[in-house]
C-alpha cells in the first residue's frame, strides 16, 4: 500500500543525489557491477548472424534471446527481460533493419505480444535509426506483406496523441488459414537518442495510456519495446513502468531502483545509456508514486503535481521554444555497455554496425557541412578582402569574429 511515508523517501534519494551530483557516480557503479556478469553472445556474434545486428557492440545474451521458429532464420536481436516482483514481462529489441522487419512481425505473431512501443524516430539527426517496418498508409491497398515470413500488416486506424501516435494495426498469418490479430504500435515521437522526454508528466501520462490498455499485463504476451538499439530509451520505459508497479503492489521488498535495474541488465545488457536516464527514471518513478497516491491514477497527471522534487528549469525565449529540442552529441554506444572511460571523456560519436549499409549511408550524409556554413565562410573572406587591411590566407583568419549580419542569427544547434 502507498503511504506518505514511500513518496517522501523517494523524494529524498532524488533530492540527495540531485544536490550532491552523484547520479554520475550512481551510474558508473552500475556499469562496474554489470561488468561483472560473464553471460556468452556467442548466437549474435556468428557471422551469418552478424547482419541482423544494427549495432555491433549491442548483442542479446545467449541465456535469454528470443529464438524464431518458423522460416530460415532463428535469430532476432532481441531479449526476454522479467521483473518478477512485479509480474512484468518485455520483450526489449532493436529497431528493425530493411532485412530484419519480417523476422520482427514474426516476433510479434510467435510470442502473441498485443503492443509494440516505439521510443524513437525512424530517422533521427540524419541518420536512420529504424526501418520503416510498419504501413503509412490505410486499407489493403497499402497492405505490407512479408513473404519471407508469410505474414501481412495493415494499417486500420491511427490516432494522433500530440507527442505520441496510437495506430491500430491488423497482422495476418497467412501460413494459417489467414488468421488475424489486433496489434496496438504506440510511438513516442519526442524522445531524443541518448537524452530523455520532455518532462516525468509527459512520459507518465504515455504509460497510463500504454497500461490502461492492458497490453503489458501477464496473461497477454509480453509487449514489444524497442528504440534504436533496444537498451537506452526501451530501458528507461521497461524500469519505470516495473518499478511503479512494484510500488503499487507493495512488493519492493527493500530493492532499490539501482538494484532492480542491474537484476535487468541480467536479462540485455546496457539497459539505460546515460546517467540523465537514470536520473529521469528516478524522478519519472517519484512523480508518479505521488500522483498514485494524491489521485489515485497517473492518468490524472494532468491536474498537476505536488512533487517537491529539485531540479533546475532553463529559461527559454519564445524562439526557442518552437524548435524542436535535438539531443546533445551522444557517446558511443559502447559507453553504457561497461567501458572503462568516465561519460565525460566519451567520444561525441555514434558506434555504427559496419555490416548495415542504411547506416554507412547515414553517416555519410550527416558528415556533410551545412550550406549555411559554406556561406558564412566565403561571406568572412569577401568582407576581408573588401577592406583596407591586408588580406590573410584563410587558415590564418580568425573564426571567432563572424560577420555583422550572422550574429543577430539563432547559433546552429549541433
Amino acid at each position: 500500500m502507498l503511504t506518505e511515508e514511500t513518496v517522501a523517501s523517494l523524494e529524498k534519494d532524488y533530492n540527495e543525489f540531485e544536490e550532491k551530483k552523484k547520479w554520475n557516480i550512481l551510474y558508473h557503479e552500475i556499469r562496474m557491477d554489470a561488468q561483472q556478469f560473464e553471460f556468452t553472445c556467442k548466437a549474435a556474434k556468428r557471422i551469418d548472424n552478424r547482419p541482423f545486428n544494427r549495432y555491433r557492440d549491442v548483442n542479446p545474451y545467449d541465456h535469454a534471446r528470443i529464438r524464431l521458429h518458423r522460416g530460415k532464420v532463428s535469430y532476432i536481436n532481441a531479449s526476454r527481460v522479467e521483473v518478477p516482483a512485479a509480474r512484468r514481462r518485455y520483450i526489449l529489441t532493436q529497431g528493425p533493419l530493411p532485412n530484419t522487419a519480417g523476422h520482427f512481425w514474426l516476433l510479434v505473431w510467435e510470442q502473441k505480444s498485443r503492443a509494440i512501443i516505439m521510443l524513437n524516430k525512424t530517422i533521427e539527426k540524419n541518420q536512420i535509426k529504424c526501418h520503416q517496418y510498419w504501413p503509412l498508409g490505410s486499407g489493403p491497398e497499402h497492405r505490407l506483406e512479408l513473404e519471407d515470413v508469410r505474414l501481412s500488416v495493415e494499417l486500420v486506424s491511427q490516432t494522433d496523441c500530440n507527442y505520441y501516435t496510437v495506430s491500430s494495426l491488423k497482422l495476418t498469418d497467412h501460413k494459417h488459414e489467414g488468421e488475424s490479430r489486433e496489434i496496438l504500435h504506440y510511438h513516442y515521437t519526442t524522445w531524443p537518442d541518448f537524452g530523455i522526454p520532455e518532462s516525468p508528466r509527459a512520459f507518465l501520462l504515455f504509460l497510463a495510456a500504454v497500461r490502461e490498455a492492458g497490453v503489458l499485463e501477464e496473461e497477454v504476451g509480453p509487449a514489444v519495446v524497442h528504440c534504436s538499439a533496444g537498451i537506452g530509451r526501451s530501458g528507461t520505459f521497461s524500469l519505470v513502468d516495473s518499478y511503479l508497479l512494484m510500488l503499487e503492489r507493495d512488493c519492493v521488498d527493500g530493492q532499490s531502483i539501482q538494484s532492480v535495474l542491474l537484476a535487468m541488465r541480467r536479462y540485455r545488457m546496457g539497459l539505460i545509456q546515460t546517467s540523465e536516464q537514470l536520473k529521469f527514471s528516478y524522478q519519472a518513478i517519484a512523480e508518479g508514486v505521488r500522483a498514485l497516491l494524491t489521485h489515485g491514477s497517473l492518468c490524472d497527471l494532468a491536474n498537476g503535481s505536488s512533487s517537491p522534487l529539485k531540479r533546475k528549469q532553463p529559461e527559454k525565449d519564445e524562439e526557442e521554444e518552437e524548435e524542436v529540442e535535438e539531443p546533445p552529441p551522444p557517446p558511443p554506444r559502447a559507453e553504457s555497455l561497461g567501458h572503462n572511460r568516465s561519460e565525460e571523456a566519451a567520444e561525441p560519436q555514434t558506434s555504427t554496425d559496419v555490416y548495415n549499409p542504411e547506416h554507412l549511408n547515414a553517416g555519410r550524409v550527416s558528415q556533410s557541412p551545412p550550406p549555411e556554413k559554406k556561406r558564412r565562410r566565403l561571406s568572412r573572406r569577401s568582407s576581408s578582402s573588401s577592406s583596407g587591411s591586408p588580406s590573410r590566407p584563410a587558415s590564418l583568419q580568425s573564426p571567432e569574429s563572424p560577420p555583422a549580419d550572422s550574429r543577430s542569427s539563432p547559433p546552429h544547434r549541433s
